[in-house]
């Protein structure tokens, strides 16, 4: 420390850096704004133009905005405070479980459905087609992902089987039998 300080200051100094480490050190620390990758890391799963990995999803929304605030309905919910997503403000996001039979990411976003389809084409090119007949029709992308309704707000998400993306966890019954080779009689 300096010496032209005087020694409360310099104990203030010192105690100012000691919680700054211990802030950095801690596990528990959660970014108050989410990180310039959460358009990418989130965004394009959301879209199903990205593999999902519930492990991972479940990592960095815990590292970056804490602990899931509820385990239900085989799904970890995070609250996302700051976080936006193609011009829209998300105030939760889901994250399948391993109960769930299904590997998914979700967002509850803060605008209906039409304006979300809207701001997504605009922004990143994907088109949702209602794909029902209904006063509150779910809207579907090529590529797969979903917006539904979600009382006043439109929740988005992408699902596939965990089957699909793990074939070493496919039932042998399901497998094609394997030919014998010419040289096997």
């Amino acid at each position: 420390m300096p010496s032209f300080l005087s020694p409360n200051r310099q104990r203030l100094l010192r105690l100012q850096r000691y919680l700054m480490l211990l802030a950095t050190l801690s596990p528990l620390t959660v970014m108050t704004a989410p990180p310039a990758t959460f358009g990418t890391q989130i965004g394009y799963p959301l879209l199903c133009l990205d593999q999902l990995n519930s492990n991972f999803f479940y990592s960095y929304l815990t590292t970056f905005f804490g602990p899931p605030y509820k385990k239900e309905a085989g799904a970890y919910w995070f609250r996302t405070e700051g976080a936006i997503l193609w011009g829209m403000r998300v105030s939760e996001m889901m994250v399948g479980d391993l109960t769930s039979e299904v590997e998914f990411i979700a967002a509850v976003v803060e605008t209906t459905p039409e304006q979300l389809s809207e701001s997504v084409r605009r922004t990143a090119g994907i088109q949702y087609q209602a794909i029902e007949k209904t006063a509150y029709p779910i809207r579907e992308s090529k590529p797969g992902s979903r917006i539904i309704y979600a009382n006043d707000k439109s929740k988005i998400y992408c699902a596939k089987a965990k089957l699909l993306l793990n074939p070493s966890k496919v039932p042998m019954r399901y497998l094609p039998k394997t030919p014998r080779l010419l040289d096997e009689r």
